[in-house]
């Protein structure tokens, strides 16, 4: 009976904390509403990437001080969904992404700007680029790279083609789940999903003889999950949230064969950050053809002690390009020097804050 009582006065002093928080969080979003009126007349930008880092900076740090329990992580889950729901309050915008509903690309999207903003499913990656420049929407989301399937080539002719800037990025870890209405796995006669899903997931389906069933490749994981849902004997690799969005059971988790399978994405747009302190830019090179020209560019990198992260190679109509990643933002004094000295062969995509060194 006492332990009954406790707990129901400290229910009382949660319903109470609870009571604040709301009152709280209505205060700053009639705030929020206050600053989106501001930048709709000046045409400022929603999203600042770096401004939301240094939010989350000085929280971690006021909670690390008092000794709080929140970790950093915890603190970024709850305070990214309320930076989602304030722009949302602040001044509505489309997102457009890599379709279809329930893709990966879907999903880092949500990430990013929560479950209340209006989204766009796009089905290629150029109609993304196409569409930013048109300004029917705001915000696209793409893959630039997987860690186990490389480069997304798309991403970079997309770069090459058009003017849109990277204002983010963000790496999501890749769980592929095998979904089907069979009860047994020998009961499994085909297999929808993408291409890079099936060669993500070899040794599962090697392990359990399910390469030996048909495989048909589709144009996307959700796809998959849709057409299993629907065809008896048949089964999906995608991901848990396309398996649900179609009601389709889940038979295997997690079974990708890397554990550490993860997708970079960028949030373009058509604004530049400001520097946060903690900066990565991506850039595309075409370097005229002379010999040594790429051990002098590189060269000059490491003179003015720039840490370059990532240079991949790739051709674009018959031309070879590099895309590359170094650490630091495009307005610092050492990388201006740089850029402005090579400013005829490169092309700046972005600057923006630092998510993962590499991947």
């Amino acid at each position: 009976m006492a332990n009954e009582e406790a707990l129901i006065e400290i229910r009382k002093g949660l319903d109470s904390i609870d009571n604040k928080l709301l009152e709280l969080l209505d205060e700053r979003m009639k705030l929020v509403h206050k600053v989106g009126k501001i930048k709709a007349q000046s045409g400022g930008a929603i999203y600042r990437p770096e401004r939301e880092k240094s939010i989350i900076d000085r929280l971690d740090n006021i909670n690390q001080k008092n000794g709080g329990l929140l970790n950093r992580s915890a603190i970024e889950a709850l305070f990214l969904e309320i930076f989602a729901i304030s722009r949302n309050i602040e001044l509505p915008e489309n997102i457009g992404y890599l379709g279809p509903k329930g893709s990966f690309t879907h999903q880092a999207a949500e990430s990013r700007f929560g479950a209340m903003s209006s989204y766009v499913s796009i089905s290629s990656i150029k109609g993304i680029f196409k569409e930013l420049e048109s300004k029917k929407i705001k915000f696209g989301v793409v893959p630039i790279e997987n860690s186990s399937n490389g480069i997304v080539n798309d991403t970079i002719n997309g770069f090459t083609n058009f003017n849109s800037k990277i204002v983010a990025e963000v790496i999501l870890n890749i769980h592929h789940t095998l979904a089907t209405t069979c009860d047994k796995i020998e009961d499994i006669k085909k297999i929808y999903s993408k291409d890079i899903a099936f060669d993500q997931c070899r040794k599962f389906l090697n392990n359990f003889g399910l390469d030996e069933v048909e495989l048909i490749p589709v144009e996307s994981t959700t796809k998959a999950a849709k057409l299993a849902a629907n065809e008896p004997n048949s089964a999906a690799i995608c991901a848990h949230v396309a398996a649900k969005l179609y009601n389709l059971p889940i038979l295997f988790e997690n079974i990708e064969d890397k554990d550490n399978n993860k997708t970079r994405f960028f949030i373009l747009s058509d604004f530049e950050n400001s520097s946060s302190g903690n900066d990565k830019t991506s850039i595309l090179v075409k370097f005229p053809d002379e010999q040594g020209v790429l051990v002098k560019f590189l060269n000059d990198f490491n003179n003015a002690n720039i840490n370059l992260t990532k240079i991949k190679s790739h051709i674009v109509e018959g031309d070879s390009i590099f895309f590359i990643d170094f650490d630091g933002h495009k307005d610092d004094e050492n990388v201006k020097r740089v850029l402005e000295k090579h400013q005829s062969s490169i092309k700046v995509l972005g600057s923006y804050v630092k998510e993962i060194k590499d991947i």
